[in-house]
């Protein structure tokens, strides 16, 4: 498959979904991802980071990731293990740390509305497609632009800023 085709099992949130939701305050006294991942969404749902598996789709309404611009929140998903995320709109902020960290994240609000939790998705940002596979459905997004594409596989801002300097292979 792809490197940039995801498929995993959805789990859904609701509308306003902010950082402080995504990892409480009280844990930002680390930017350990595996540390972060174990706290991921815990006031939402206790026991999701016990839960959620590696390949696993969050999907959300509008405005996830508002609040704080603490790159934690994308940190502690992607630490999950998380593939993507899929939602109605993003904000501005969470959406850039999202990318500059490696986190592939996709604005489909059909895809939202179509995806219980549980359903399998197959989403692939290059395509612009989001696919419900339990249900056979499919919806369009924006494809991702080849520097985000070079961006996301780098691992981040930061790996991709070191390869083209020469500093990494």
């Amino acid at each position: 498959m792809d490197a940039m085709v995801y498929r995993g099992k959805a789990w859904r949130f609701g509308v306003n979904v902010d950082t402080d939701v995504i990892i409480a305050a009280r844990y930002l006294t680390s930017t350990d991802p595996a540390f972060l991942a174990e706290h991921l969404m815990e006031d939402a749902d206790p026991e999701f980071a016990k839960k959620v598996r590696p390949g696993d789709v969050i999907v959300a309404g509008e405005n996830f990731g508002s609040g704080s611009s603490r790159e934690h929140a994308p940190m502690a998903i992607k630490g999950a293990g998380v593939s993507c995320v899929v939602a109605g709109s993003f904000a501005r902020i969470f959406y850039r740390n999202a990318i500059n960290i490696g986190l592939p994240v996709v604005e489909c609000p059909e895809a939202v509305a179509g995806t219980d939790a549980g359903d399998e998705l197959e989403v692939a940002p290059l395509e612009g497609q989001v696919r419900n596979l339990s249900k056979g459905t499919q919806w369009s997004s924006a494809a991702y632009p080849e520097f985000m594409r070079e961006l996301i596989e780098s691992g981040g801002l930061i790996p991709y800023t070191r390869r083209k300097l020469g500093l990494e292979a």
